[in-house]
């Protein structure tokens, strides 16, 4: 057995599991807070590792925890992109120094609500962080196998098993390429970001983070540290009432001395610091949320000089139809060109132009669906998309949808994430009842949609859809479920397998056909309809889905308890036998 440090051995800390033996687990009060006025800044550390680290090394107090000078006052700054006498971009704010804490070993020793995994889009345990899968044991690993993987930049949770903690959050960080600098610069970020929603959107408050980017990826760690840190700072800025905790690990000596070269320049402690801070931080400290901001993409229009435009080339721009305006703009005394960005107006098509096809696209539309707005199905005159414009709208929705938190979304549980079908296929379940239209944001609730779909999309899955009660709530038109779609693209399309509809109505089968006919037959007519939910368990077994009550209930109103019995208490199903 490992012997315990005297730090933890003073404090009490249980004993958890661990590679080589069993090392102690910290609580959070145990680890130095970075606002701490006496320790200034102080390392967890024991005191064998800290004599492992050579005379060169800060010096080892008694307690086991090994302090360093301040690193504002050396020359070694982190780049000469402040500027003297300027604003600070990261002022002093002790509200948010008391969330943050800097611990030298391995997340998986802190009792926190979450730690994270940085790990590959497959979630394998070989490929995970070092010590993880042998701490939580072989759950971790079965868990993880059911996700359906993970996309770089994203996030998902699990359950800690046997670590202190109480989930795990793993996430996929990027890999570096010099030319591809700032795309991994902002999947990065993304990916600190994403850990930090998930926390946020599942009620928790102390996260355990360890250096997402990995020597396998060839990351380099020093840009990596300024990414991460000032991610933590962007967002805590926005959601510090939420957040008690975040703990910044780090495992080697080279990432530690990173990391407190680098804290007081995004997190300074008082106003001396953030005077220092203003003449070492970089030029590029990304935008509100810690992303890196790209010239090239940004819309530039210059202003033209007074009395440039002829007043009668503009009353003619008036007068004119939109596909005229650009000869009139041509036929004029002035040269436009001249007062426009090159590089920005040759990856677009002509504005004009565009504008036609999209007005084409939508007059075209609308001739088919005047019948179904009569019906009262809705707008439908929302032009068809192609392949490459539903991708772009996906990739926008989807990347606003993980800069937000939509945790009020979700509390509805409209939408949530079950088990398995019986050909292991992953099942999204949607429960009608709980649309409530009046109380529902439903530009919110589409972003929620995109985020909460994204990870099923990519491989074949199942939707079960819950109707029992829900002709009682006002529904979305078909206007609304066209448009939903598009956004969620082809590939939803194509990796549906079926939609089983509990407790359908008269009124829902019509809604279906009318669906068939005006928004897309290729994905409505994978419908099921399921009238009892006996039937609905030869599709996707009991054990993989969470079931409200009021559906069992209405089971049983609607069916008189025609093939099972629920048990009221435990909502354990029988199967009525004949008597």
């Amino acid at each position: 057995m490992q012997p315990r440090s005297p730090a933890a051995e003073a404090a009490g800390a249980t004993m958890v599991p661990g590679l080589g033996g069993i090392e102690p687990a910290v609580t959070l009060d145990q680890v130095p807070r970075w606002s701490d006025p006496d320790q200034r800044i102080f390392l967890a550390s024991t005191p064998d590792e800290a004599s492992a680290e050579g005379a060169g090394s800060d010096a080892t107090s008694a307690s086991g925890f090994i302090s360093f000078s301040d690193p504002l006052t050396g020359d070694d700054g982190a780049g000469a992109g402040g500027r003297a006498g300027g604003a600070s971009r990261f002022p002093v704010d002790q509200e948010i120094n008391s969330r943050i804490y800097l611990w030298r070993g391995q997340p998986w020793n802190l009792e926190v609500d979450a730690v994270v995994n940085s790990t590959n889009e497959s979630l394998d345990e070989a490929h995970s962080s070092p010590g993880l899968h042998a701490a939580a044991g072989s759950g971790l690993a079965e868990e993880c196998a059911t996700l359906g993987g993970c996309r770089t930049g994203m996030a998902k949770m699990t359950n800690a098993y046997d670590l202190p903690a109480r989930k795990v959050i793993h996430t996929v960080g990027p890999k570096y390429a010099v030319k591809y600098h700032t795309a991994a610069e902002n999947a990065l970020s993304h990916c600190y970001r994403s850990c930090l929603e998930l926390l946020i959107e599942n009620g928790l408050e102390s996260i355990a983070m360890g250096c997402i980017y990995t020597e396998a990826k060839n990351y380099p760690r020093e840009p990596a540290s300024h990414v991460a840190i000032r991610t933590v700072r962007r967002f805590l800025e926005k959601q510090k009432g939420k957040i008690a905790g975040v703990v910044f690990c780090t495992t080697s000596s080279s990432d530690t001395e990173i990391y407190k070269r680098l804290l007081p320049l995004y997190f300074p402690r008082d106003k001396q610091e953030e005077e220092i801070a203003i003449l070492k931080l970089p030029a590029d400290v990304g935008d509100e949320n810690g992303e890196t901001v790209i010239d090239e993409r940004k819309i530039r229009i210059r202003p033209l000089p007074a009395g440039v435009v002829d007043r009668t080339v503009s009353a003619t721009l008036v007068d004119l139809p939109l596909s005229d305006s650009g000869s009139a703009l041509k036929r004029g005394s002035f040269k436009l060109d001249s007062y426009l960005d090159p590089s920005f107006m040759s990856i677009i098509k002509d504005p004009d132009l565009r504008r036609k096809e999209q007005w084409e696209k939508s007059a075209q539309a609308q001739k088919g669906f005047n019948y179904a707005r009569l019906l009262g199905y809705g707008d439908l005159g929302c032009p068809s998309l192609s392949a490459a414009e539903e991708y772009s709208l996906h990739s926008r929705y989807l990347a606003k949808a993980n800069s937000l938190n939509l945790s009020e979304i979700a509390e509805m549980k409209i939408i949530y994430r079950g088990g398995v079908d019986i050909e292991g296929r992953l099942v999204m379940v949607v429960v009608g009842a709980h649309f409530l239209l009046r109380c529902l944001d439903l530009e919110r609730f589409v972003l929620h949609v995109v985020k909460e779909f994204e990870p099923l999309i990519q491989k074949p899955y199942t939707i079960v859809y819950f109707h029992s009660t829900a002709s009682l709530q006002p529904q979305p038109d078909l206007g609304f479920m066209k448009r939903l779609q598009q956004i969620l693209g082809r590939k939803h399309q194509r990796n549906l397998h079926a939609i089983y509809v509990l407790h359908p109505t008269l009124g829902l089968r019509t809604a279906v056909l009318a669906m068939q006919m005006f928004v897309d037959g290729e994905v409505w007519k994978k419908v099921v309809y399921v009238d009892r939910l006996v039937q609905l368990f030869r599709y996707v077994p009991r054990e993989q889905l969470t079931i409200p009550d009021f559906v069992f209930q209405h089971d049983l109103e609607v069916n008189g308890g025609r093939g099972l019995i629920v048990d009221p208490r435990t909502n354990h199903i029988y199967q009525r036998t004949s008597s």
